[in-house]
This record gives C-alpha cells, structure tokens and sequence, in this order.
C-alpha cells in the first residue's frame, strides 16, 4: 500500500502520521529524539513500503538535524516543506485555526500525498559537498560575527576614543586589523596610548607581522595616537577602556574563528572535483566559491534548468500579474546566503572580466541602478555556471560574453 508520511518535529519528540492514497490515516505514532525513536520511526515505515526501490516518501519542517540526516541516509525522499506554505495548507484543512502536533504531522502528509510536484525534496548531495556547506556556513556566520563585535567595538570607541579609530583606519582591515587589536588591548585609554614609546610600537608592529615600512609606520602612529582631543573623567576613562577590553575580547574571538574556519573550508573546498569548474569564473576564489559550491550542492538533478537555479538564488526577477496589470519585482524570497555571496562574485568580477565590466555598463547606461546592475550581471553568471556545471567545462570568457556583430554598411555606387 502506497503511504506519505509528516512528520512534526519538535526538540525532544516528534509526532508521526502516515496517510494513503485516499488520505486515510493509517498509522501515527510519538516518537523520541533518539536512536530508539529513529529505529521505531523506520520500523514503522518499512510497514507500508512494497520493495526498497519505492521507500515511504517524507515531508517534514526542517532541512537540518539527525533525523533529518539518518533519514536521508536510508536513501529516502525528504521534503523539507516550508513553514509558511505549511501554514497556508493549514487553512486549507481547518476553518477553526486549531493546531496540534497530530494535526501538523497528518497536514504534512497530505502535502505529499496531494502536491508533492509543488515541492523540491532535498537533493543528494554527496558527502564531500555537504561538509563543505557545514564549513562554508559556520564561516560566514563568523564573518557576520566578526563584522557585529567591530561595529559595537567601533561604536563605543567613537564615544570616548575617537582618535584612536583615526589613527588605525589607514590600517588593512581597520579595527579588525592584529596591529589596532593588539594596541588597543595593550591600551585601551587615550591616557595609555599616548604613553607608548616608539620601542613600544615597533615590537606592536613586529608582532602583528608587518616586515616593510615599520619606521614609517612607527613614526605616523605615534603622532596619530597623540593628537589632542576630549576626553573624559579619569574614572569614567577608565571604566570605559575596561568595556572597551570586554568588547575586544569578543572581535578577538570572531577574527580567530573566521580565519580558522576559512582555512579548513578553503583545503576541503580543493578536493572537490567541481572546484576546478567554480574557480574558473571570474571573481570567485577558493573561499567564495566554496560559499556557491555550499548553497547550490553537487546533486546535478536538484536544478534542471539555468531559471531554476536563479530563481533560487534571488538573481532572477518575479513578476506578478493580475487582468491588466503586470508588474517585475526584486525577488525577496531566496537563499540569502548565496545571494550575499553574488553580490561579492559579481562586484569583483568588474575588474577580472572584460566583458563583466561592459555588461555591467551597459546595464547602468540602460538605467540601472548599481544594485540592479550587479543583480543582473549575477544572474548572467549563474546561468553560466549552470553550464558549465552540467556540461562539466571550465569557464570561457568569449563564450560568456561574445563580442557583438560588426554591422557593416553598403555604399551604393
């Protein structure tokens, strides 16, 4: 007998319902979130399935977790259903607006059992391609991180340091530099600062790894860190540099694991066999493309066609139209993370490709904005990346971009 199963899922225990083709229940069950729970849950499933060939079909609320991942390790079908369209299907069960767990894991069923096509189930990427996105995602929460402790580091500076955020900003990443972290920690107050020798900042500079321009870099810093500017009272200095040290320890924290997790998704990245393909293009390197490689899997089947992949990604517009009225609109919902790593791939392809660049100044000649011009020049990219993924072919550049006709014109005689 041909079943669907829903699956509710909650931190400690799930419910389960198991419906037919007529949408009859059939079997329900509460299960733990254990390995008892798991075996029981596949005891139960193996009940209503004819042969391994044709496994029970799964519709649950998540992507991610252990039940998630053992069931996808028995080669079942997975369909992690959104919860706001599960939330619509709801309404279409029940006009009372009640809500149980029960209720929940039979309404997901019936998503399976009724329009399973309206669904994308979770691709089977492979075991490389999911430790990459594991990877690539911790890091860029890191980044994310990192960029939230620099800005409440930076913020609470300007209210009683504002001297030292000038003199650090020429520095190669700012705030977030070693040199500005290690001298803010060994001097978190104007008073402080303005103390250090010359010896004192060379050995800051020697540490922080600097090798050419120390005596130029010593001299501009130890005037920078002594121009005259408000200060507070003593005390209150230095209850502010104490928070100040509290705030750094936090940026220092998020710097260490950004680079740390950078360097183990950059190695993993490598010894994928599509990197060689990712890397191609124009813009991306080891680190964004593992970011791509991470959001769009290695499961050629997940995207059968170039549209499908850009409307995933955001890059491709949506348009709405009702009797006379049509309308094209930025496409909001999308997988972020890759749309984040777009805009990054498609601004430094400006200055990597030629033909990059002059799509992008056609688009603004056009009108564009420079958001909508990157959005369209990312859209472009995708759609090659998606060939070349399928045809399994680096990137070319006169391919990407073919060089427009020459029009000549006829001079009558």
């Amino acid at each position: 007998m041909k079943a669907y199963c829903g699956i509710d899922w909650a931190s400690d225990h799930h419910d389960i319902a198991l419906v037919d083709t007529e949408g009859k229940l059939v079997a329900r069950a509460r299960i733990g979130d254990d390995a008892a729970g798991l075996q029981q849950l596949l005891n139960l499933l193996a009940e209503y399935e004819d042969a391994a060939e044709s496994p029970v079909p799964v519709a649950i609320e998540t992507s991610r977790g252990l039940l998630v991942a053992s069931l996808r390790a028995t080669g079942r079908p997975v369909y992690a259903i959104n919860p706001m369209a599960a939330a619509r299907y709801r309404e279409r069960h029940t006009v009372a607006r009640k809500k149980s767990d029960h209720f929940d894991a039979t309404m997901l069923a019936h998503i399976l059992r009724t329009d399973a096509a309206a669904h994308r189930q979770l691709p089977a990427d492979s075991e490389l391609a999911q430790a990459i996105a594991v990877l690539a995602r911790a890091q860029q929460d890191a980044v994310w991180d990192r960029t939230q402790a620099a800005n409440k580091l930076r913020s609470h500076l300007r209210e009683y340091f504002p001297g030292y955020l000038a003199a650090v900003q020429p520095l190669l990443g700012g705030l977030c530099s070693p040199l500005a972290r290690s001298l803010l920690a060994a001097a978190p107050t104007p008073g402080q600062i303005a103390r250090l020798t010359r010896t004192q900042l060379r050995a800051a500079l020697k540490k922080a790894g600097r090798q050419r321009g120390i005596e130029a870099e010593v001299e501009r810093l130890h005037t920078a860190l002594r121009v005259p500017q408000m200060r507070h009272l003593p005390l209150v200095e230095d209850a502010m540099g104490r928070q100040a040290l509290a705030l750094l320890r936090k940026l220092d924290a998020a710097c260490s694991s950004a680079e740390e997790l950078a360097e183990a998704t950059t190695a993993l990245f490598e010894k994928h066999p599509d990197a060689e393909i990712i890397t191609s293009f124009p813009g991306l390197g080891s680190l964004s493309g593992a970011r791509v490689l991470a959001e769009i899997g290695d499961d050629r089947s997940r995207f059968t066609s170039a549209r499908a992949l850009k409307a995933y990604a955001g890059a491709a517009p949506v348009t709405r139209a009702s009797g006379k009225s049509v309308s094209v609109k930025v496409r909001r919902i999308k997988n972020q993370r890759l749309a984040a790593v777009g805009y990054v791939w498609a601004f430094a392809s400006l200055t990597a490709s030629p033909g990059a660049r002059a799509h992008y100044d056609r688009r603004r000649a056009d009108g564009d904005r420079h958001i909508s011009a990157q959005r369209n020049l990312f859209n472009r990219m995708l759609g090659c990346l998606h060939h070349c993924l399928t045809n399994n072919v680096p990137y070319d550049e006169t391919t990407a971009f073919p060089a427009p006709p020459i029009v000549t014109l006829a001079v009558a005689a």
